[in-house]
C-alpha cells in the first residue's frame, strides 16, 4: 500500500522520484489489467502452474506478465492468486478490485485473504474504513495461525490497552494473542506479557517467576533483533 505521504523528512528530489516510481508501477498495473481483460482467461495449465509463473515474473518485474498469470489462476478459484493479484492492485491503487479478489481468497478460508481484507479496512482503501470490520479480519486469520494477523492483533492490543485505541481488549483473548505473538518472537508482545506479569494486565496476576522469564526473553530478542523491533525475521 503506497503510504509517501507519510514519509518525513523526505526531500523534493527524493519525494519525486518515489511518486515516479509510484506513477510508473500504477502504468504497469494497468496495462497489466487491461491485457487481462482482452486475453481470454484459458490455460491449459493447472492453476498452481500459472501461479508459479506469474509469482516468478512479479519477481522479475514484469508486472504485466504477472496479471496475465495470476488472473488465469485466480479466475479458476487460486487464493494464492487471488491474494497477490489483490496485493499488485493495490499497491497500484486500483482499491476496489484489490478488496473484491482479498475477499474472493477470504471466503474460501484463507489466512491471507483475510488479513487482507482486514488491512483495506483498517486503511479506508475500497472501502470505507472500519476498526471493527478489521479486528474482525485479523481475528480470523490469526485464528489460522497466520502470523501478520497475529501480530497485527497483539500491536492493537496493546495500544488499547494504553488506551490509544477505540476498542475494548478482551482480557482472555488479549492474553493469547500475545502469547502466540512472543512465540513468533515479536518483541513488543513479549515486552507487554513481562509488563503484565510484573505490575498486572491483560487479565494475568502478577508472577514474579513468569515476568523475568518474559523480560529475559526481550533482552535476548534485543541482541537477536540488533535492538529492532520487530517480528523474526523469516
Amino acid at each position: 500500500m503506497p503510504r509517501s505521504a507519510r514519509a518525513a523528512g523526505r526531500t523534493d528530489s527524493q519525494y519525486g522520484e518515489r511518486h515516479s516510481r509510484s506513477r510508473a508501477y500504477r502504468l504497469l498495473a494497468a496495462a497489466g489489467l487491461c491485457l487481462a481483460l482482452v486475453v481470454p482467461a484459458v490455460s491449459d495449465a493447472a492453476p498452481a502452474d500459472d501461479h508459479k509463473r506469474g509469482e516468478q515474473a512479479y519477481r522479475s518485474g514484469d508486472v504485466v506478465a504477472a496479471m496475465a498469470a495470476l488472473r488465469r489462476a485466480a479466475d479458476q478459484g487460486y487464493a494464492p492468486s487471488q491474494v497477490l493479484l489483490a496485493e499488485i492492485l493495490d499497491r497500484a491503487e486500483f482499491d476496489e478490485e484489490a478488496i473484491g479478489w482479498y475477499r474472493k481468497a477470504a471466503e474460501q478460508g484463507d489466512a491471507a485473504g483475510e488479513y487482507g481484507v482486514g488491512t483495506m479496512y483498517l486503511a479506508g482503501e475500497g472501502v470505507k474504513k472500519d476498526a471493527g470490520q478489521a479486528w474482525f479480519w485479523f481475528s480470523r486469520a490469526a485464528d489460522r495461525k497466520y502470523g501478520p494477523a497475529i501480530i497485527a492483533l497483539a500491536h492493537a492490543y496493546i495500544r488499547a490497552a494504553r488506551g490509544d485505541e477505540p476498542v475494548a481488549p478482551d482480557a482472555a483473548r488479549a492474553a493469547q494473542i500475545l502469547r502466540t505473538a512472543a512465540e513468533i518472537e515479536y518483541l513488543p508482545a513479549v515486552e507487554a506479557l513481562a509488563r503484565a506479569f510484573r505490575e498486572g494486565g491483560f487479565g494475568l496476576e502478577r508472577d514474579a517467576a513468569q515476568a523475568g522469564r518474559f523480560t529475559a526473553k526481550a533482552e535476548s530478542l534485543r541482541k537477536k533483533l540488533g535492538g529492532d523491533k520487530g517480528a523474526k525475521k523469516k
